[in-house]
């Protein structure tokens, strides 16, 4: 075995033939230099981080790539793009290679992004309060006031502490010079710190000795001292309940939400889990209502709020500006900060920041000018091909938006043409000067490539009127070298995303990224809290998961029987029921009229793909793949994979055998429900076994029973006005649809009697598909699931029919028309008190409505 050291000397002249060249005008961060200055060596922090690991950590690149791929993939880190062609979910794009800053730099980056948030919330102040910058001319009323994200609802308004922005995002990239300059600054509800978080915990684990020995700033302390510069504000000070409002899984960072909730220990809320009553702000929970004291929000100001804001939002909460305005609620940020991401306020920030805080501004920003000063349009008209022409508001009903342009290398015509554009509505266009981004190494195939990066920053307050930088960021590089027109890197135009290390002089924070371990009382007081969206989702799983069984098992049953009906084996009489049957389900269009088994089969099959029509199969696994998507972080990946995997496979080749033009289409599309089914009965065997028995895992049980009581009674009932009892081919469809063919025969063999028939679909209390068990079991889960509301669980099920009061002699009983009347009404119960519990669950676990609603937290 070889006991050489490798060659520094060979390794670095193998890293200097690695690293590509940058673009001429691009500061390179790997050599801390002008691109184009001539040959230089790596910057001391690059020669340090590669010689950290030396020429193994080299080799193994390749293998630590497809680590950082395969943990990004696992840990389900998303960013969903939303498109011409809908929403396409991806992998959250990293690179390996972290972006370097030194301890100098960023001493001046944090000098100036904390005097901005100072500023910053001052303006708010002012905007909202004495509006002094409007009448001295420090700010103009037309880039102001007119713009859609500045809230007249908010004027007046005092949030708790007086502090308005509580979380700053604000982009940066170093320019030619070296210097770093603002590139924009988000102030309504800035997103990516789950993302930051996600990177680090990623990128740290491939280069541990290099984050050694480079000395960088570890991020543990900074998201716990936001949540507790938060909870100074409240009034419930410690005790507050903190909420992260999310717009919903759709969202293209719900992942990082989900994420910085769950590291953070915050609830994931959505509109639709909050209420407000008495101008506080409450989360609907099985238990009760829960006070929320602070809402850390990724919901866009106008959509905030329905009664003041946009009146369509569903995003929303009603009454929620005006529990902010009471004092009752801190909401990070506050709403009606929009506006001051506008490009066209960036030339006059050096202004506002001598006037409100007697010292220049310390961090540049990339130059602009506002179009709509007159002076300044006439003198830049000419110059156009120097800038990139950006809006200066978002889209609304009163303003117009569009994509940043990059205007060099148009045509003299071209250029006209935006001359004339920006004239039509000059106070909707900003000119920004071009910057070039410094340069960030990134490895591809064995080689240092340079790309252009932008760099996110977060200042957060402290609650104590100071402000803090968290020591890193969020990088995004260019996923070509130039970056085009896209000046601000975003990852919806494919960027991707980077860790920053920033190296520090002091002491290194030894705080771990990965949460304490909780101790024994901490556990033994933990339990997960249910919301009412979230409870509401998992009852609907729960009856769409049985009412596509149901669907599934009846079409199945049913084009069985219609095809024994066409050989002359079974009785025409089974049609005109299966008819009423399918369309009492939603199989089949209320009124249809089949004149013979043929036509019957050809409608039930044509509408088993109707997703129009509720209740038939493939909006029922529609429905099933909807409730499922909103309950992601509920569910394991095989319980999901198994959900979304039933509907689009049944549609898909549904479709294919109906547009195959077969005239015989009735074998593969039993062959289509067989498949259907044998899903169905693995998601049943998930929710049931592979699910945590908790209180929402009884409401998704409560579900089930509900859909199957229903739709089992209604059968039943109809199966047994039709006297299907009294034929064979009929007897055998009433123990199919209650999947009990192989118990009844096992028990009672080939006897078709009514009472063995009773005495197993209805009163066995050993049979799940039996009426007993079912009501039984229905009742025994709301009754545990309602533990401390108990009157009200006795009073929701009093109606519920009780199986100890059924006699099997009574329900067997026929009256002078042959038919067990008795066991008629039951069934009738069983079906309307089903749905008459149902409502009454969604009045009381989901919407909260009542004169006795119980409030678990104030």
């Amino acid at each position: 075995m070889s006991t050489e050291r490798p060659d520094p000397q060979a390794f670095d002249a193998q890293l200097q033939a690695a690293a590509r060249s940058g673009d001429a005008g691009h500061f390179d961060e790997l050599r801390a230099r002008l691109t184009g200055a001539g040959p230089a060596p790596f910057s001391s922090a690059w020669q340090r981080f590669f010689a950290a690991g030396g020429a193994a950590q080299w080799a193994e690149l390749p293998h630590r790539a497809e680590r950082v791929r395969r943990r990004i993939h696992e840990d389900g880190a998303t960013h969903n793009i939303h498109g011409r062609d809908g929403e396409a979910a991806r992998d959250w794009p990293l690179e390996l290679l972290p972006l370097l800053v030194g301890s100098e730099d960023w001493l001046q980056i944090e000098a100036g992004v904390l005097q901005r948030a100072r500023l910053l919330n001052q303006v708010l102040a002012d905007a909202y309060g004495e509006r002094s910058l409007l009448a001295r001319g420090l700010l103009p009323p037309s880039l102001v006031l007119a713009h859609p994200q500045y809230l007249r609802p908010m004027q007046g308004c005092r949030p708790p502490g007086g502090v308005f922005l509580h979380v700053l995002a604000v982009d940066l990239a170093r320019g030619p010079d070296g210097g770093w300059w603002v590139v924009g600054q988000r102030c309504q509800a800035p997103s990516g710190l789950g993302y930051l978080l996600e990177n680090r915990l990623i990128v740290a684990q491939q280069f541990p000795e290099a984050f050694r020995e480079l000395r960088i700033q570890r991020l543990a302390g900074a998201p716990q001292a936001m949540l507790q510069g938060l909870m100074r504000l409240s009034p419930a000070g410690e005790r507050s309940h903190v909420a992260l409002l999310t717009p919903g899984p759709l969202h293209e960072t719900y992942f990082e939400q989900a994420f910085l909730a769950r590291y953070l220990g915050l609830s994931l809320v959505e509109a639709s889990d909050l209420t407000v009553r008495g101008d506080q702000l409450f989360l609907k929970t099985l238990q009760g209502l829960e006070r929320i004291h602070v809402l850390l929000r990724r919901v866009d100001d106008e959509y905030l709020d329905p009664l003041e804001l946009r009146a369509d939002s569903t995003l929303g909460v009603p009454g929620l500006l005006q529990a902010l305005r009471a004092g009752e609620l801190v909401m990070a940020n506050a709403p009606g900060a929009g506006w001051l991401e506008s490009p066209g306020l960036s030339a006059f920030w050096p202004g506002v920041c001598e006037a409100l805080l007697g010292e220049p501004l310390k961090l540049p920003a990339v130059t602009s000018w506002w179009c709509g000063e007159a002076s300044v349009w006439r003198e830049h008209r000419g110059q156009l091909a120097d800038y990139v022409l950006a809006p200066s508001f978002p889209a609304s009903d009163c303003t117009q938006s569009f994509m940043p342009q990059l205007l060099a290398g148009l045509s003299p015509a071209e250029l006209e043409q935006v001359a004339r554009d920006v004239e039509a509505d000059p106070a909707a266009h900003t000119l920004l000067a071009r910057l070039r981004p410094s340069q960030t190494p990134v490895w591809r195939s064995g080689a240092l490539e340079p790309r252009p990066a932008v760099l996110r920053v977060y200042a957060m307050t402290d609650g104590r009127g100071g402000w803090s930088l968290l020591s890193g960021g969020l990088a995004r590089v260019a996923s070509r070298g130039e970056g085009g027109a896209d000046a601000w890197l975003s990852m919806r135009e494919g960027s991707a995303s980077a860790d920053c290390w920033v190296q520090t002089e002091g002491p290194v924070d030894r705080s771990p990224l990965v949460q304490q371990p909780l101790s024994a009382a901490e556990l033994g007081q933990s339990q997960r809290r249910v919301s009412s969206h979230a409870a509401e989702n998992l009852f609907w799983l729960g009856r769409y998961t049985e009412r596509a069984e149901n669907a599934v098992r009846l079409a199945r049953l049913s084009l069985e029987t219609l095809a024994a009906i066409q050989r002359s084996v079974a009785p025409a009489e089974l049609q005109i029921m299966l008819g009423e049957l399918c369309a009492q389900q939603g199989l089949l269009p209320a009124g249809v009229n089949a004149s013979s088994a043929l036509e019957l089969e050809r409608q039930l099959i044509s509408s088993l793909g109707d997703l129009q029509g509720a209740h038939s199969v493939a909006w029922s696994l529609q429905a099933l793949r909807q409730c499922g998507q909103a309950l992601r972080e509920r569910l394991s990946a095989e319980h999901w994979q198994l959900i979304h995997e039933v509907g689009e496979h049944f549609g898909e080749h549904l479709s294919t055998v109906l547009a195959s033009g077969s005239a015989e289409p009735l074998a593969d599309v039993l062959g289509l429900l067989g498949r259907a089914a044998t899903h169905l009965a693995a998601i049943t065997g998930a929710q049931t076994d592979r699910m945590t028995r908790d209180d929402g895992w009884r409401l998704l049980s409560v579900g089930r029973q509900i859909e199957r009581l229903d739709f089992l009674a209604g059968a039943l009932d109809l199966g047994l006005a039709h006297g299907l009892h009294r034929q064979d081919e009929g007897f055998a469809l009433l123990l199919g649809l209650f999947d009990s063919t192989i118990t009844y025969r096992a028990r009672f063999q080939a006897r078709l009697e009514l009472l063995p028939l009773v005495q197993l679909l209805v009163l066995d209390t050993e049979n799940p598909r039996s009426l007993a068990w079912v009501a039984r079991t229905l009742r025994d889960r709301l009754l545990k699931l309602s533990r401390q509301e108990a009157r009200w669980a006795e009073v929701a099920l009093a109606a519920l029919p009780q199986p100890g009061q059924w006699r099997l002699e009574a329900l067997a009983q026929l009256d002078d028309q042959g038919r067990p009347a008795s066991l008629a009404r039951l069934l009738r119960d069983c079906g309307s008190e089903a749905r008459a519990l149902s409502s009454a669950i969604g009045r009381r676990f989901f919407a909260h409505v009542g004169n006795d609603v119980h409030r678990v937290w104030q």
